[in-house]
């Protein structure tokens, strides 16, 4: 990414700069948003995965894997709006990994719909205010089969939402298939 100017927050601080990647299962959106990433200062993760069974736990330790050793991560499933307020102004860059699972365990740990949709404007807000470098990393659910399960459906519904208000916030977005970027805004 290329440095910019950035705008300052009624509060005088530096405004962060938000950029969203989206994609399918399995398309690159991780590893390029570790590209747009800048190499300089202090960098944080932040993943909402858990390793809550073999499979996923071997998941998240490739992903570990294909970060270098500046990266310091953050494992915080649910709080992600307080983690972006408290710490965030700490880090000149922050991956921010994923929306999907992070929605996922909103929803698992009993949050209503409406619920998660308004704190989604809050963690815009807070990444703004954190003065970074913030690239979100979301799932696009909307490209395939409509799913049998009303549950399923309902949670596809509600990602893309979330994804829409992200896209809208960031100023940046890109969407990736196949290991391609594809600039969106």
């Amino acid at each position: 990414m290329s440095p910019r100017k950035r705008s300052k927050s009624p509060a005088g601080r530096t405004k962060g700069r938000l950029v969203f990647v989206l994609g399918g299962a399995s398309s690159g959106k991780s590893e390029f948003a570790l590209q747009c990433a800048e190499s300089r200062g202090p960098r944080a993760f932040v993943a909402t995965g858990q390793g809550l069974d073999d499979e996923m736990a071997k998941r998240i330790a490739r992903h570990q894997a294909t970060r270098s050793p500046e990266w310091e991560t953050v494992e915080e499933p649910l709080d992600v709006e307080a983690w972006f307020t408290k710490q965030g102004p700490e880090y000149r860059t922050i991956v921010f990994d994923c929306v999907t699972l992070w929605l996922s365990n909103l929803l698992g740990s009993g949050l209503m719909e409406s619920t998660i949709l308004a704190r989604v404007d809050g963690l815009l807000e807070a990444m703004r205010l954190t003065g970074a470098n913030v690239i979100m990393v979301s799932n696009e659910l909307g490209c395939g089969l409509v799913p049998a399960e009303p549950s399923v459906r309902a949670f596809r519904e509600l990602s893309g939402r979330v994804n829409q208000c992200l896209a809208a916030g960031a100023d940046k977005a890109y969407l990736v298939v196949s290991g391609l970027p594809l600039r969106l805004k």
